[in-house]
């Protein structure tokens, strides 16, 4: 049992899955103890040789799935430890440091090839509550850059009394940068393995949102009222012409003709308004959140794939630099996994390296908006947020009112998809009823898009 198990995470690891590199030592710790004390509790011995407090939630979750499926009892002990990992990451949140300490000149700052954390000082690539380099939480810095520790965070007074030379010179790097990163992912070949990483933890979900798609075009070619018939029940809009002798008045129900393809309704159209601010990679070591909407980006151009003539969408971001900032085009589809894959990694860098700032209510009345002008009968606006709106005072109402703005045949929906603490669900709970959801958990979202479609497009 233990031999399988432990053999599974280290094929994990060998691929990139896992980032700790198992070996025989655990299995032979474990071993060694349970023949000196072979009472003891098999959960709490497997968690403490395998020292837990080193993962992420998501990597804790995925070991755990392993062990247990390998016989090893492990689930209380690993939901105990997720609790307190979570909790850790919550107070993390909260550590604010004072620097005291002017900028000088941003830079990208030096690489540590062994990735200590590093707080404080101007050297340092990744740092966190420092200056003038690459980093979080600090100030005077070019752009974000995540090296997976601990944030300090400097406060906002202390990073808004910068220099103005000095803004300006970050502002310059920041933009040369930024086109470098795109010249970098426009350029690059198709990296299958990285695509997959955001692919098949969802393929299942991709399979679950077709078939919701395949249902709604069955529903469309179901029994539809036929007019100009000369049997059936009276067509009220020409009793003129039977007045006049006309003997096709009626209409009657019968099968769609299934030679009149050529004949084609309206598609319905959908607007994804994707969240790409800074705080969707500032929080992402935390809740997961820009990963998760990686993945979801991932799930509609996949599962949308061969169902262009029932739905046409286009997916644009929000952020402190603007509110429709374009990733995929009406009518244009992502055909390829090359071209799903530039699309999340171009929303990936904008997030990395975006002003500071949000338009998510702007982005909400521009996306209504401009569907309300379009020519398409069903018309959906989806927005996706990381419910970090308290901080530019943003109150619900405020959503709601964007959401519900008087446009009939536009109908918005709000996906909270990150959330520091409880702020998502206490904005969901002050939002129109059937119009929000909360959705830290990709499983869920099939089924949430399926509300939102036989609400509003059927």
């Amino acid at each position: 049992m233990l031999v399988n198990a432990f053999g599974e995470l280290r094929t994990l690891a060998d691929e990139g899955v896992l980032n700790y590199p198992y070996s025989t030592r655990e299995v032979v710790n474990i071993v060694k103890h349970l023949e000196k004390y072979p009472h003891d509790s098999m959960s709490e011995l497997v968690g403490n040789v395998l020292d837990f407090d080193k993962y992420q939630p998501e990597a804790l979750q995925q070991v755990t799935t392993v062990l247990s499926k390998h016989g090893l009892p492990i689930e209380a002990y690993a939901r105990n430890e997720l609790f307190a990992l979570r909790r850790k990451k919550e107070i993390q949140l909260t550590v604010e440091r004072k620097s005291g300490l002017d900028v000088s000149n941003p830079k990208y700052g030096k690489v540590d090839p062994k990735n200590e954390p590093h707080v404080g000082g101007n050297t340092w690539a990744g740092g966190t509550g420092g200056r003038d380099t690459a980093g979080l939480g600090g100030k005077g810095g070019p752009f974000r850059l995540d090296a997976g520790h601990k944030v300090r965070q400097l406060s906002d007074e202390e990073k808004d009394a910068i220099p103005e030379e000095v803004k300006q010179a970050a502002r310059e790097m920041n933009r040369k940068a930024f086109e470098d990163k795109l010249k970098e992912i426009r350029m690059s070949a198709h990296d299958h393995k990285l695509y997959a990483q955001f692919s098949e933890p969802i393929r299942k979900q991709v399979q679950q949102l077709k078939a919701v798609l395949e249902a709604m075009q069955t529903k469309s070619n179901e029994r539809q009222w036929q007019k100009y018939q000369t049997h059936g029940e009276l067509d009220d809009t020409r009793l003129i012409e039977g007045i006049t002798g006309e003997k096709n008045i009626y209409r009657r129900r019968a099968e769609a003709n299934p030679w009149a393809d050529h004949i084609q309704e309206k598609p319905n159209r959908l607007k994804l308004v994707v969240d790409v601010s800074g705080s969707m990679y500032r929080f992402n070591g935390y809740d997961g959140r820009l990963d998760r909407e990686l993945e979801a980006v991932v799930m509609v151009m996949e599962a949308f794939e061969g169902f262009e003539k029932k739905i046409v969408y286009d997916i644009v971001g929000h952020s402190g630099e603007g509110w429709e900032i374009p990733f995929v085009n009406a009518g244009s589809p992502p055909k390829t996994d090359k071209e799903r894959f530039e699309t999340i990694r171009m929303m990936h860098a904008h997030s990395q390296f975006c002003w500071s700032g949000d338009s998510t209510v702007k982005a909400i009345k521009e996306a209504v908006n401009t569907l309300s002008t379009e020519n398409y009968d069903n018309s959906i606006v989806v927005v996706l947020s990381d419910a970090n709106l308290s901080r530019y005072g943003i109150q619900p109402k405020e959503l709601g009112k964007a959401l519900m703005n008087g446009e009939p045949k536009v109908k918005g929906h709000m996906l909270f998809i990150g959330s520091l603490e409880e702020e998502a669900d206490e904005i969901n709970a002050q939002m129109p009823a059937g119009h929000s959801y909360v959705c830290m958990d990709l499983t869920k979202l099939p089924q949430i898009l399926k509300q939102i479609f036989t609400s509003s497009l059927l």
